[in-house]
């Protein structure tokens, strides 16, 4: 399903084997262990000063969820139960990504589709393979009603409306070129191995700055007002606040 390696600072998610990645019960659950493992391990080591990279093996980063699993149930109303299920399992692992307390980078690394580029996009940061793969909202051409939860999600991260129109209503594939200069990626590269190798980079350059893991994740939610509201994230409070500044005293001790 996929592992997860700890360089010095820098946790490596990796999405294991050749297939298509698909989303799939077992594939969340493990991908939300590695992030749970991470998370405990930084907080375990004092908590600042960590970064996470998710990447893929093969040509696919993520093709979504796992449609193959979802039609095998045998009848049209046990798929329908499933695709939900997925959904509904999905929604986690964003909570997850979005409250994980260390800067996040996606390698894409292949293919990126559907669940596959919210997968990406959850992420603080995208660096993606130039050299073939692309990103891709499929629900329209699948005929999939989005989740109000997805909107969000799109609408937290692709700002532009005519890219967001692209995206959800044309189902426009998009390369990591054209991806860069819409501002829906950061960095374009010429192969899987140089986009792993740049998020890993970044990765270090971003642990190096030493930053409170807990304070981190609250600027971050901050700044996605309407998908952590559409999460069910509750508002921070002052006493939210307060214990945050306690950290940032801590750390001027050390």
């Amino acid at each position: 399903m996929c592992s997860l390696e700890r360089r010095g600072r820098v946790f490596i998610l990796t999405l294991t084997g050749d297939g298509e990645h698909c989303l799939s019960p077992d594939t969340i659950s493990s991908i939300r262990n590695a992030l749970s493992r991470a998370k405990s391990e930084s907080a375990a080591s004092g908590g600042l000063g960590f970064a996470l990279v998710t990447a893929a093996e093969g040509r696919f980063f993520s093709n979504g969820f796992d449609l193959a699993w979802a039609r095998s149930g045998g009848s049209d109303s046990v798929a329908r139960e499933r695709l939900q299920s997925m959904g509904y399992l999905f929604r986690p692992l964003v909570a997850d990504l979005l409250s994980l307390p260390m800067p996040t980078i996606a390698a894409v690394t292949g293919h990126a589709a559907a669940a596959g580029f919210m997968l990406a996009i959850c992420h603080d940061y995208v660096e993606m393979r130039a050299d073939r793969g692309f990103i891709y909202m499929s629900e329209i051409d699948v005929g999939i009603p989005f989740a109000p939860y997805t909107m969000a999600l799109l609408r937290s991260k692709i700002p532009d409306p005519k890219v967001f129109r692209e995206i959800v209503l044309e189902g426009k594939k998009i390369g990591a070129t054209e991806a860069v200069a819409k501002g829906i990626i950061d960095r374009a590269h010429g192969s899987a191995k140089e986009a792993v190798e740049a998020a890993v980079r970044r990765a270090e350059e971003l642990a190096a700055r030493n930053w409170i893991g807990e304070i981190y994740c609250s600027i971050r939610k901050g700044s996605l007002p309407e998908i952590c509201s559409a999460l069910g994230f509750p508002p921070e409070t002052d006493e939210d606040r307060v214990k945050l500044l306690s950290l940032s005293k801590s750390k001027s001790k050390l």
